[in-house]
């Protein structure tokens, strides 16, 4: 049996923490309580550009998104997103711009959120994740997919209305399979992409086809790319993913057959790993575990039995 041990059970996946901001969707149509949260004095905003945000250190150690109050905020009127109000009744906005503003102390910092949401609060994370998504989205949905006309921002930036024909466009989620595959002798099966660097090596993932279960998909994908049959499938967890639009949901799934067989189009390589063996990897560096905010690595750290050694960002 897979062993999920006390040392990481408890161990939040990141990006996932409650952030104690209510995303209040009932205000996204309502153009006043709006314009009257915006005009706040309170109300706290922040840039977001490429998926990047500014984020500083506070003289007490911790890393926190730089926002301002909304009178000193940049213009811009089209792309300003409501993302919430916090139990203080402080509203929050992010606003997309082509370019992040310099900082006259110069002590801020660009950063995206596989650094950033590992390093920043809950509230900012869950802040963070939520511009990102809609800024990805944002920038790649301007045209109606109905009839072709530019569409235009509306409910605060979560949809996209056409003038032209009415139709109405929502962001764009799109669900993803992950999975910690164990066989009969409790190793665990991972694999290195094609375009990663030698000796990444993480969980396997793939997207859910239309008409498909999540469990199916599962299967599909482990058979597709490494030929392995899974049987029992355990839903353990998800976690949004927008890099540039998933949501990665995670499973543990106890294979069938042992024998591997790449497909040589999206991995490289895989292997079975015992736990000695997969320490001994980590140790000499012949594998590089996979980034720490990612549900993969907690995935990975179920069945490991203890946090997996970090690396620096790339």
């Amino acid at each position: 049996m897979t062993t999920w041990t006390d040392d990481t059970a408890d161990r939040p996946i990141s990006l996932t923490a409650p952030s104690g901001i209510d995303r209040a969707a009932h205000h996204r149509l309502d153009e006043a309580w709006l314009a009257a949260a915006w005009s706040h004095p309170t109300t706290r905003c922040f840039v977001v550009s490429g998926g990047q945000v500014l984020i500083d250190e506070t003289p007490d150690g911790r890393t926190e998104l730089v926002m301002t109050p909304s009178f000193e905020a940049p213009l811009t009127e089209a792309h300003r997103y409501f993302l919430g109000t916090d139990d203080e009744g402080v509203s929050y906005f992010a606003l997309q711009k082509d370019s992040l503003p310099g900082r006259i102390d110069q002590s801020a910092r660009p950063a995206g959120l596989r650094e950033a949401g590992l390093l920043l609060s809950p509230r900012d994370t869950g802040l963070m994740v939520h511009a990102v998504g809609l800024e990805n989205w944002q920038r790649t949905h301007r045209f109606c997919s109905r009839c072709g006309e530019r569409t235009v921002i509306a409910a605060a930036g979560h949809i996209r209305r056409c003038p032209a024909c009415g139709a109405e466009h929502y962001p764009r989620t799109d669900p993803a399979v992950i999975m910690a595959v164990t066989d009969a002798d409790d190793r665990i099966l991972l694999g290195r992409q094609v375009h990663w660097p030698e000796g990444r090596f993480s969980t396997l993932a793939g997207f859910v086809e239309p008409g498909e279960s999540i469990e199916q998909a599962v299967r599909r994908e482990v058979s597709e790319e490494v030929g392995i049959t899974v049987g029992p499938v355990e839903y353990v967890a998800s976690q949004p993913w927008p890099f540039p639009s998933s949501l990665m949901l995670g499973f543990m799934a106890r294979a069938t057959s042992t024998e591997i067989d790449v497909d040589g189009d999206e991995i490289h390589e895989a292997r079975w790993f015992s736990r000695e063996e997969l320490h001994e990897a980590f140790e000499c560096g012949e594998v590089l575990p996979p980034y720490g905010i990612s549900i993969a690595a907690r995935l990975i750290e179920m069945w490991y039995g203890k946090p997996l050694p970090t690396r620096s960002f790339v």
